[in-house]
Parts: structure tokens; C-alpha cells; sequence
């Protein structure tokens, strides 16, 4: 397999500093917790990487508040199908966490979490954002952040190396991901 295989992409765990950039941008992070039930809960939410955790700013009634104020341990990921912007070029690219969530602010109105949320709101939505979120701002919001416990990144259309179950008369890995000379 020596056709061209660029449409890959970086296959491969990202170097840090280049998550932090996929991070900077305005994928949505969907956050997983456990319910009152003890079943999986899963949300597409809003969030800032402030260089430790994950920011996350939600309404008073959410669920997933309640549900991450009783019980912390949560799982988060980040990903999209491409970028190619100012942070750079990336396929596939995703951040995985399992952490625990810490209550910064319990639901308030004019919190800490007002600016958070001005941020997010332009990230989001352009320059537009705050003209969204001015006339919500009387509602209460929680501050909670996602402290990564472990965090593990990926990008490229190719298996992770674990993954590949190597058997005779199969292509190999590197044959499959264009690695002839090794990997």
C-alpha cells in the first residue's frame, strides 16, 4: 500500500500543546455522568479549557448538575470531523477525559460564572454571543469544573496500534496506515 495516504491526517496522539489548541475552539464537550438511577447520562455542552479542567456553565433546573453535585465521577470528550482554522489543520480530531467534577458555584444569578459565559457566548456564537446571553444573565447558573483524573488525545483516520489484531495473510498495520518503514 504506497498510495498517498495524507487524507489520514496525523494518526496518533496529539502533542499537548496541540490539544490545547483543538481546545480552544467551539466543539461542543459531551459530558457523561451517572443519574439518580444509576444509569449513564450523557450532555453536548458548552465548555472552557482553562489550562487545568474543563469549565462548564449550566442552568439551575439541568439535571446534570444534581446528577454530578451526588455523585463526581464523570467522562467527557471533545472531538469534531475536521478543523482548519487559525489553530491549525486536524482530522478526526478528540480529547477524552474521566475526571471528577467539582462544584465551583452552586446555581446564582451574577456569579463568577457570568464571565465565563460572556466568553463562551462569543466562542460560540461570533460576535453575536453576548446579544444571546445578556437577557438570560437573571437566571441562575452553576460553575462547575471537570478536573481531569486522566485525559487522553487522537486524531487521524487510522486504529490506534492496540487495537490491530495482527493474523497471517492480513495486511498489517503499517501496511494499512501507509508505515511501510515502520512504525
Amino acid at each position: 500500500m504506497s498510495e498517498d495516504q495524507t487524507w489520514r491526517g496525523n494518526v496518533g496522539g496529539m502533542e499537548w500543546e496541540r490539544a490545547e489548541r483543538f481546545l480552544s475552539g467551539n466543539a461542543f464537550a459531551r459530558v457523561a455522568c451517572i443519574d439518580d438511577d444509576g444509569n449513564p447520562y450523557v450532555v453536548p455542552l458548552w465548555y472552557t479549557w482553562d489550562g487545568e479542567g474543563f469549565l462548564l456553565v449550566i442552568r439551575e433546573r439541568a439535571r446534570i448538575a444534581r446528577y454530578m453535585q451526588n455523585n463526581p465521577n464523570v467522562s467527557l470528550v471533545v472531538d469534531e470531523m475536521e478543523v482548519d482554522d487559525e489553530r491549525g489543520q486536524f482530522t478526526l480530531p478528540k480529547v477524552f477525559c474521566q475526571g471528577r467534577a467539582e462544584i465551583v458555584e452552586e446555581a446564582n444569578v451574577g456569579g463568577a460564572w457570568v464571565q465565563v459565559a460572556e466568553e463562551m457566548s462569543v466562542r460560540y456564537l461570533g460576535p453575536d454571543g453576548p446579544t444571546y446571553l445578556v437577557p438570560t444573565l437573571v437566571q441562575p447558573r452553576w460553575l462547575i469544573k471537570i478536573v481531569p483524573e486522566y485525559i487522553k488525545t487522537w486524531e487521524g483516520v487510522g486504529w490506534g496500534k492496540q487495537y490491530w489484531v495482527e493474523a497471517e495473510g492480513n495486511p498489517t498495520y503499517e501496511e494499512v496506515h501507509g508505515l511501510e518503514g515502520g512504525s
